[in-house]
């Protein structure tokens, strides 16, 4: 990001493309503008910026409920959801609320990598699902043989963050009734966790299943991010069903886990602004044209990797080396890191003679496919290499 401000600095923000933020490129629709300046001329100031429950307006959470009951014939009420800070706090909260430690949460690879904190902020195990990469829907044979008596959740994400790919209504039924099976083998229960920011961003008139009414024990965590443009703003919603199991301990742990983790309670303004904008909608149309063009671009250039463009990754994620061209990459020491960081710190608490220090460590070059081998390759690796110590810094500063 830093980068990509000083990019637009010197050549104009015109001429600059930033992919370190997932910024929408439509704008919010008219009606959020409107509703602002509605609010702030009409609403008494102590009630329209003070504090309210921690699950959020009621008068919002009924005129979403009954948004969400009209558009996928469920039933909720105002009590069934919890207004959040985006989605990303919202799960959280569910974390804060359901999980023990060393509990496991299972994920479909590729996923949003931040699932993994979210479940280490809470002392879980985060379990992976290896990919279908013929059609990157759930690999549900695996999925299958990896729930054990502590998987506690599983999260899927449809339409999917990276691959973009819909779960059918077929695998939704198959993944339920794995579910059912398992719950019964181990006596416990299974949470599935429905993240939804991209539920409105879908084409060609694909259905997005709404999960509660395949499952009882759903809970979808909702953000307006996508739908209505406004990631900066922080405001999306949990949807706890009656059907859940314990849902009325659930719905008032999660309110009160709303607060605990620093929350406190939803962006005011934000909730009231919802309320008048609730069945609004972005440009989709603005997407799908950005989606086409760059397909079609691409189609037309002919181009392909390597034989056409060297393409060097950084970090070395886990999906590096599944893609349909295994991506060269750099690899950090993690687990080293992670290590001296730590005995650093007991260090700095322990003792009263700590210094100061820069450790420097040594990363690794993962040669994979992406690169054509050819007397450049070190040369371009090596170059890689300088910006990445430039811009990104693999001599981690410690206490």
């Amino acid at each position: 990001m830093r980068r990509g401000n000083r990019l637009r600095a010197i050549y104009g923000a015109d001429k600059v493309y930033d992919f370190s933020l997932g910024n929408p490129s439509v704008p919010a629709p008219e009606c959020v503008k409107e509703a602002i300046i509605d609010l702030v001329n009409e609403v008494e100031p102590t009630v329209l910026h003070g504090y309210m429950s921690n699950a959020g307006f009621e008068d919002v959470r009924q005129t979403i409920a009954e948004s969400l009951n009209h558009r996928f014939g469920t039933k909720f009420a105002a009590k069934n959801l919890i207004m959040t800070v985006g989605a990303a706090s919202g799960l959280n909260v569910i974390f804060k609320t359901i999980l023990n430690p060393e509990e496991e949460v299972i994920v479909f690879a590729p996923y949003f990598l931040e699932y993994g904190a979210y479940v280490r902020n809470f002392d879980g195990r985060l379990v992976e699902i290896s990919p279908d990469t013929t059609t990157f829907q759930p690999n549900l044979e695996e999925f299958e043989q990896k729930i054990t008596a502590k998987t506690r959740a599983v999260i899927v994400n449809t339409p999917h963050n990276p691959t973009g790919v819909v779960y059918s209504e077929e695998t939704i039924k198959k993944l339920a009734a794995i579910l059912e099976k398992k719950q019964k083998e181990f006596g416990s229960v299974i949470y599935l966790i429905s993240d939804e920011p991209y539920r409105e961003l879908a084409y060609d008139g694909v259905e997005v299943p709404y999960l509660t009414k395949y499952y009882d024990n759903t809970i979808v965590g909702y953000s307006y991010s996508k739908s209505l443009s406004l990631p900066g703003e922080r405001i999306g919603y949990l949807v706890i069903p009656d059907e859940a199991d314990g849902s009325e301990e659930l719905i008032t742990a999660a309110a009160i886990a709303n607060r605990t983790i620093g929350c406190v309670n939803a962006p005011s303004l934000m909730q009231k602004v919802i309320a008048k904008c609730v069945d609004a909608e972005v440009d989709v149309a603005a997407y799908d044209k950005n989606r086409l063009a760059l397909y079609n671009g691409l189609k037309e250039y002919g181009l392909s990797v390597p034989d056409d463009i060297s393409v060097v990754g950084y970090d070395d994620i886990f999906f590096s080396e599944i893609l349909d061209t295994p991506l060269t990459t750099i690899r950090q020491p993690v687990y080293e890191m992670g290590v001296e960081g730590m005995k650093l710190l007991l260090n700095e608490v322990e003792s009263t003679n700590h210094i100061k220090k820069c450790i420097t460590f040594q990363p690794e070059i993962i040669i994979r496919e992406s690169v054509k081998e050819c007397q450049a390759l070190n040369s371009l690796l090596f170059y890689c290499m300088i910006r990445i110590f430039e811009n990104v810094s693999y001599r981690r500063r410690f206490l």
